[in-house]
């Protein structure tokens, strides 16, 4: 998972970073806002932890302007400031948590888990993710973390739907008419066949996710 920390304070940041890749992740690391703001408009990031009092472009601000992409990727505020006031403010941006100094890397670890967990959202109609999987509905590309996986047409309309309909079991009759626009038939395992194709391609231990079978009525995808 690829992250993106916006801090001026060289001690912080170090220590973010530090404890971040240590936990597996994958860290970029900006010393201002307009620098944060540049990686932010260019790369895709799977989370932001943004110092509210960085130079250049502070973090409620950047914040702020990465919503107006209509990135809805989870973001991290963290500041001295802890009056309800600014907590509102640092939401009202499209903060999705506030963390406030001093704090242990156990509760940001513990915070980001939990905003991980959260269902799939949709970003402006051009992308869907769940976990470390993300879906680019323009160019139809599928990625793992930052790992591109190849998926057939077929396979990608598969997966669009289920991880649409995430947590929620779908019949086959409701896979063969909007995947394949046909009605279903009871006889046929071509479903089942496509089922076992992704299962192959989108590994539950890289992705975060895995595709349940429902017995009696069909599937649906989990959290892994």
């Amino acid at each position: 998972m690829k992250v993106l920390i916006v801090e001026d304070e060289l001690k912080m940041s170090s220590f973010l970073e530090r404890g971040l890749k240590e936990e597996g992740y994958e860290v970029t690391v900006a010393a201002d806002g307009a620098r944060g703001w540049q990686l932010a408009s260019e790369a895709h990031y799977d989370l932001f932890i943004l110092d509210w009092m960085v130079p250049q472009i502070s973090g409620v601000e950047l914040c702020r302007k990465i919503r107006e992409l209509g990135v809805k990727v989870p973001v991290i505020l963290l500041t001295a400031k802890d009056s309800t006031e600014d907590k509102v403010s640092g939401l009202d941006a499209g903060a999705d948590d506030y963390v406030t100094k001093p704090f242990s890397l156990e509760e940001l670890l513990a915070r980001i888990r939990a905003l991980m967990r959260r269902p799939a959202k949709v970003q402006e109609d051009t992308h869907l993710e769940s976990g470390k999987l993300k879906l680019d509905l323009l160019r139809r590309h599928v990625y793992i973390g930052s790992e591109k996986v190849t998926l057939s047409q077929k396979e990608f309309k598969l997966l669009e739907f289920l991880l649409r309909n995430k947590e929620n079991p779908v019949s086959r009759t409701q896979i063969a008419e909007q995947v394949w626009d046909l009605q279903f038939d009871p006889m046929s395992n071509t479903i089942d066949v496509y089922v076992n194709f992704l299962r192959k391609k989108v590994d539950p231990a890289k992705s975060g996710c895995r595709i349940e079978t429902v017995r009696g009525i069909g599937y649906r995808l989990v959290d892994a």
